[in-house]
């Protein structure tokens, strides 16, 4: 695939801000203990599908056979923390997802999404990878924003965002962040057994480590 075919606009199509990026943790309550307790940052919602969930947009995993997926049909619950800018540090955890030394974390979990202005341009960004004949899906409306999805050359999955959050959404997700944790605790511990340790294990870095410049 050529991206060289459409001449690019200086200053147009562009990510406004980092919406949030998400990463996989291996349990809930200690990723919210450490990164509160620890780290200092708000837990400010847990979002879980219902558990009858059903798939609903057409995606193919690189390099797999078409399937349905859209990552909501595994147990999951997806973890924000609120940083000073705006934007989310975000964390699934997915216990049904396997051994983690062979890092079977869903394809659908890592993923950076970043904020655009409106609606417009969401639909414009869209309209822009689909000319480069990209495939897009969404938008897909989360209640709290909306976002497009699709996969760069190497296979990351990228999400453009758009906030269509009230200014009751957020308090209402953190009045009831705490909640939804010991929901999801529950259903863990009945689905796949006891609750790792608390925060009490942090790694060390290794011994040979040595800072270099980034």
């Amino acid at each position: 695939m050529s991206f060289a075919t459409i001449a690019p606009k200086q200053g147009g199509f562009m990510f406004g801000r980092l919406h949030h990026i998400a990463y996989r943790c291996k349990d809930a309550q200690r990723t919210v203990d450490f990164y509160t307790n620890v780290i200092g940052l708000k837990y400010v919602a847990g979002l879980m599908p219902p558990e009858n969930n059903k798939p609903t947009w057409p995606l193919n995993e690189p390099g797999q056979p078409a399937r349905k997926v859209v990552g909501e049909e595994a147990d999951s619950i997806h973890i924000f923390f609120e940083l000073g800018d705006g934007s989310y540090l975000a964390f699934f955890d997915v216990p049904g997802g396997g051994d983690d030394s062979a890092d079977p974390t869903p394809w659908w979990v890592k993923h950076i999404a970043f904020e655009v202005a409106d609606m417009k341009a969401l639909l414009d960004g869209k309209a822009r990878l689909e000319a480069h004949g990209v495939q897009v899906l969404g938008p897909k409306d989360h209640g709290l924003c909306q976002s497009i999805y699709f996969m760069d050359p190497d296979g990351h999955r990228l999400e453009m965002a758009v906030r269509t959050e009230t200014k009751e959404t957020w308090p209402k997700l953190e009045k009831d962040a705490t909640k939804e944790l010991m929901r999801w605790n529950e259903l863990k511990r009945r689905k796949y057994g006891p609750l790792p340790k608390a925060v009490d294990d942090i790694p060390a870095m290794p011994a040979d480590s040595t800072i270099v410049n980034a």
